[in-house]
This record gives structure tokens, C-alpha cells and sequence, in this order.
């Protein structure tokens, strides 16, 4: 007699997450195979996962979405954030609470779970996204394992060993791991509905962008604002930058840790400063200037990571709700005179923004370009652009 298989045998996990304090995770595995050391974050966004997933700034983490149901509108080759696709600059990992189902979107062009294949993104779903989530929050971002095996075998104590055994990302400099190979100029503008990208070709200014992992859609933000922008590697120096002769110079987002990327890009910075050139800057780009004007920055207990973050422009009195994606934050008691804190986050008082007096210079921490998220904050490309401008002897554009 044939022997059968009891309907209530249990399911073999595929894949697991295990954390540096010996926490095991048990779920399905989709995605590429193998394993990846990284800390665990939790976005809180309900769309765009594609464009989160390849944003460099996610280098060094995996990724927990809050909203159980992923994957629905499939992938598509316009909705990544990173410059090289072939680089695969971006989140190592993906945790989701719900099974991936089939695409059910006009602009699909292939399914989640492929495309992580191709993107080299181990992931894990059927898991309680909230118990993780409330861990996240109660104890601090975690380091951990997350490792994806078809057949189900796993050597969880060598998991375990290695979670420990990663620093962490204190002291981690990933924005070398991320920049650009050589320079390049982009010409790509916002996206428009049922047409696309388009293309900038009648340029009104020169805007050079210093890449600590830049996303497109700053640089497409940037572009459509009428900017020629020439895209320089994050250790490119000063005397270089400015042999180009920018008329405005920003400072990208970025992964790791700010303190440890200072070491080559705050001397750069200080030099570009003695300018009267307009910098702006964009998260980790923020972090870099609060360092090369004294300021210092601080690990965050879970850090701030989705679309839904109500921010407060002092300069305006307006509250924005904005895209966040940032595990370090600038310590706004350590900012000298001079330096005006123009924005703060309302969940938590942190710095979100800062300015400095009698120059043309100011960055956010949050991400104003969104992809995803709500665009409040777009105005903030406008009053850089105004800052060129202004020193071209130009009219002003309207903010909002």
C-alpha cells in the first residue's frame, strides 16, 4: 500500500531570519538563494516597493514592509532608483507578511519574484511583519541573517555565529560601495502619465551632483528644472568640481554611516563652501554638510524609513508629510552658530533640515524628490534652483 502524506503535515521553511540575539524566523523563501548579513528596518509605506528596494541608500539592510500585501503591481524597468541596475546597489534582503500573488497592474512588465532573482534580493514572506516591527521598535534595529534555501536546509548555528559577528553599520562607509565609476551627465526628466520619461535638451543651468548613491528621480527633478547635470563619484575633490564650472552644486543621498564617509567628503565640502556657489543637499548629502560645519551626527534606535513622516519647515510654518529612508541623524545640539535648523521631524523632535546664514546653502535629511511618496516637499528643488538664479541675476521661480 502506497503511503500518503497526513494534510496537516508542516510546511518546510525555505527561508529564515535570524537575528544576532539567536532569534530564528522561520518563513517561505522567494527571491535569489543564498544569504545576506545586514540590519533588519521596517518601511512603513504602502506603495513603491520597487523604487525602495533599488534606492542605494538601502545598502547594508533588509528591508521589512509593513503593508502585508506586496508584489501586486509586478516590476517594471521604469521604477528603479539606482543609476546601474547591473550594480545592484540597494536592499540585500526583503521581508513580507503575505505570499506574492500574480501582477495585476497595466505598466507590469514581469512578477516580484523574478526580478528579486535578477536583483540578487533574498526574501521571505508568510511571517508576522507586526511582532517584527514592534521588536524593531522596542529593541533597536537588529543585525541579522536572512538566507533563502529551496530544499530547507539550513546550518543555523553558522547563521547565528555570523549575525554576531557583523558590526554593524557604525563605522561603515558604504557610499564608496555605491557611488558612480566615472562621471556622466543625465538628461532625463520627470515622469509624465501615459508618456513617460522625457528629456532635457535646452539646458539653463550646470548643476554638479556629488554621488553617495544617488536615486534618479532627484537627478530627474533636478533635470527638469532646466539643470544640465554632470553626476562626479562621492570622492571626487573640489579643484575637480569646480574646474567644471557649476553653477550649483548637490550633495546626494546615500548609505552608511555619514561620520565614517566624512573622512574624504567633508574636506571637499569645506573647500566647495569657501564658494558662493548654492549647495543643496539630500540626506546623507545633509549629513555630510551638517559634518563639514561641526556639526556631528548619531546612530537612530530604528531610524525613520517610509512615505507617511509629517516634517515642519520652520522657514514656511507648513507642515509636509515626506519620504524618509535614514538610520543616522544629524544631532541638532551640535550645530554652531551660523547654522539655522530650518526643518524637525514631529514624530521625534530629530533634525530634518539645516541652513546656513548669509550663504546660499541648505539640505534636508528627509527626500523631497519622494519615488515613493507624496511630493509636499518638491518645492525644495525650486528654491535651489532659485538660489542659481538669483546669483545669475534671474527671476524667481514660484516655490509652490
Amino acid at each position: 500500500m502506497a503511503a500518503t502524506t497526513a494534510p496537516w503535515a508542516p510546511e518546510v521553511p525555505t527561508a529564515l531570519l535570524v537575528l544576532a540575539d539567536g532569534t530564528v524566523i522561520e518563513g517561505r523563501g522567494l527571491g535569489a538563494t543564498g544569504s545576506a548579513v545586514a540590519e533588519v528596518c521596517f518601511n512603513t509605506a504602502l506603495t513603491g516597493y520597487q523604487e525602495i528596494l533599488t534606492d542605494p541608500s538601502y545598502a547594508g539592510q533588509i528591508v521589512t514592509f509593513t503593508f502585508p500585501h506586496i508584489g501586486n503591481i509586478g516590476t517594471n524597468a521604469e521604477d528603479i532608483e539606482d543609476l546601474n541596475p547591473a550594480a545592484r546597489a540597494g536592499a540585500v534582503g526583503a521581508v513580507f507578511k503575505a505570499d506574492l500573488t500574480n501582477p495585476s497592474n497595466y505598466r507590469a512588465a514581469g512578477d516580484l519574484d523574478q526580478w528579486l532573482k535578477r536583483r540578487g534580493i533574498a526574501a521571505i514572506s508568510g511571517i508576522d511583519t507586526r511582532a517584527l516591527t514592534a521588536l524593531i521598535r522596542e529593541k533597536g534595529a537588529p543585525n541579522a541573517m536572512i538566507a533563502h534555501a529551496p530544499d530547507g536546509k539550513f546550518d543555523i548555528d553558522d547563521l547565528k555565529q555570523q549575525a554576531r559577528a557583523w558590526s554593524g553599520l557604525v563605522g561603515l562607509d558604504l557610499a564608496k560601495e555605491v557611488t558612480s565609476g566615472q562621471s556622466s551627465v543625465w538628461t532625463e526628466t520627470p515622469w509624465v502619465w501615459n508618456e513617460g520619461y522625457g528629456s532635457q535638451e535646452a539646458p539653463t543651468m550646470h548643476v554638479v551632483a556629488v554621488d553617495y548613491g544617488v536615486k534618479r528621480n532627484i537627478l530627474r527633478l533636478l533635470a527638469g528644472l532646466g539643470a544640465k547635470v554632470t553626476v562626479v563619484p562621492a570622492k571626487t575633490g573640489a579643484d575637480e568640481i569646480l574646474a567644471m564650472k557649476p553653477d550649483g552644486i548637490f550633495l546626494s543621498n546615500g548609505p552608511g554611516d555619514p561620520a565614517a564617509t566624512g573622512g574624504y567628503a567633508v574636506p571637499v565640502i569645506q573647500d566647495l563652501l569657501k564658494t558662493d556657489i548654492p549647495i543643496f543637499g539630500i540626506c546623507l548629502g545633509h549629513q555630510m554638510l551638517a559634518l563639514a560645519v561641526g556639526g556631528k551626527t548619531e546612530k537612530m534606535h530604528q531610524g525613520h524609513h517610509g512615505a507617511n513622516h509629517p516634517v515642519k519647515d520652520h522657514t514656511t510654518g507648513k507642515v509636509e508629510i515626506v519620504s524618509m529612508n535614514h538610520g543616522f541623524a544629524v544631532d541638532s545640539k551640535s550645530l554652531p552658530e551660523g547654522v539655522e535648523e530650518t526643518h524637525v521631524s514631529l514624530f521625534d523632535g530629530s533634525n530634518c533640515g539645516i541652513a546656513l546664514r548669509g550663504k546660499p546653502v541648505f539640505s534636508v535629511q528627509h527626500h523631497p524628490e519622494a519615488s515613493p511618496g507624496p511630493q509636499d516637499s518638491h518645492y525644495l528643488f525650486r528654491r535651489f534652483a532659485n538660489l542659481v538664479r538669483e546669483r545669475k541675476g534671474e527671476p524667481a521661480l514660484a516655490e509652490r
